[in-house]
């Protein structure tokens, strides 16, 4: 492997882990000589990428924090969408996501909880199966079937409980769903969850990211509609305001 791939797999590594990890036991995961594995972190530590702790294990240092703050400086899309999620949830009370693809997988790129007694939430930046997922079905509406078929592996479009979404299913489902900018899944990776999703669209109309609502499974019909309804304003206004942005 070459040096920059070991560098990545890294990082990777420790997104995945969400927590500081030793020099052997990363080296052990990633299947790497520790000499090569010592030499990368200690690079990355005096950068600041990476810190160490008192027990010498490794895990993000602050500079990812300024190269964070300067990505959302230029990106107009996650930093509208984030301020967008907080107002939707603390309207609503619910649990308020903004979600993109990264590679061929789903990923939520921030949340804000609600407020209710029944909370649910996601890890930001776990990357999950486009099938299981309402903005799945929303962000791949600009590809065509063959497109889609290639972006996917075929593992991805079997459920957590071990059902099977059929592809000319899934289709179907993103054709309807992109007709109307919009969608409602429920019991796709938990039995207990209703996802609303509405596409914030860039500016030749293709959609860039979603912006979501997580609600319990039996949240009923009129407030599912109620919701849906502030997804598609807010997410009209967003694609509206970047479309201008960009121009």
């Amino acid at each position: 492997m070459r040096g920059i791939d070991r560098a990545v797999a890294i990082l990777e590594f420790l997104k995945a882990r969400r927590r500081p990890v030793s020099i052997g036991d990363m080296a052990r995961a990633l299947g790497a000589p520790r000499s090569s594995v010592y030499e990368i972190v200690g690079r990355f530590v005096e950068a600041g990428i990476l810190e160490t702790d008192q027990d010498n294990s490794v895990y993000f240092g602050r500079s990812v924090y300024f190269y964070a703050d300067a990505y959302l400086e230029s990106q107009p899309l996650v930093r509208l969408g984030r301020d967008e999620a907080i107002r939707l949830s603390r309207a609503t009370g619910e649990t308020t996501q903004l979600c993109m693809l990264v590679a061929n997988k789903y990923t939520v790129a921030f949340m804000h909880p609600g407020s209710s007694l029944f909370r649910i939430s996601s890890e930001t930046g776990v990357l999950v199966p486009i099938p299981w997922t309402a903005s799945g079905r929303l962000l791949l509406g600009g590809m065509t079937d063959d497109e889609i078929k290639e972006l996917i592996p075929p593992e991805d479009f079997w459920l957590p409980d071990g059902r099977e979404i059929k592809f000319k299913d899934f289709i179907k489902d993103v054709r309807d769903a992109c007709k109307q900018y919009r969608t409602v899944t429920s019991g796709l990776s938990d039995p207990y969850t209703m996802c609303l999703a509405a596409a914030i669209r860039d500016q030749h109309a293709n959609p860039a990211a979603t912006i979501c609502f997580m609600v319990p499974a039996n949240t009923d019909a009129h407030r599912r509609d109620e919701l849906l309804n502030l997804l598609s304003a807010s997410a009209d206004a967003l694609s509206q305001r970047l479309s201008h942005l960009a121009n």
